[in-house]
């Protein structure tokens, strides 16, 4: 998996669990895609010290994940659903199965 897919899909899940600062600036690269020249414009700080939070968040979040295994648990499981809506006939549980997905 890409590392910018990896890491949004981490924040999304563990995001709260980092600073607010981190949380915001690894939303405004990861998902806003903004360049660190632009976030460190917009918080007042160094293109380093936006450099650092991202890659001190990235860490955490990595680390988190390491121990907690909810990404790949939940990737896991999407992967088997996705199986099962090909392999079922059934519409109404098509429906059901997709609205487990992501």
């Amino acid at each position: 998996m890409e590392k910018n897919i990896k890491i949004s899909m981490l924040l999304d899940i563990y995001g709260k669990l980092l600073t607010n600062k981190q949380q915001d600036i690894l939303d405004l690269y990861y998902n806003q895609n903004l360049s660190l020249s632009e976030i460190a414009d917009d918080a007042g700080i160094t293109r380093q010290g936006v450099r650092k939070i991202l890659v001190d968040g990235e860490n955490k979040l990595l680390d988190i994940e390491k121990n907690l295994c909810f990404l790949e648990k939940k990737l896991t499981n999407n992967k088997i659903i996705e199986e099962l809506i090909e392999e079922t006939e059934d519409t109404k549980l098509k429906t059901k199965l997709k609205k487990l997905l992501y």
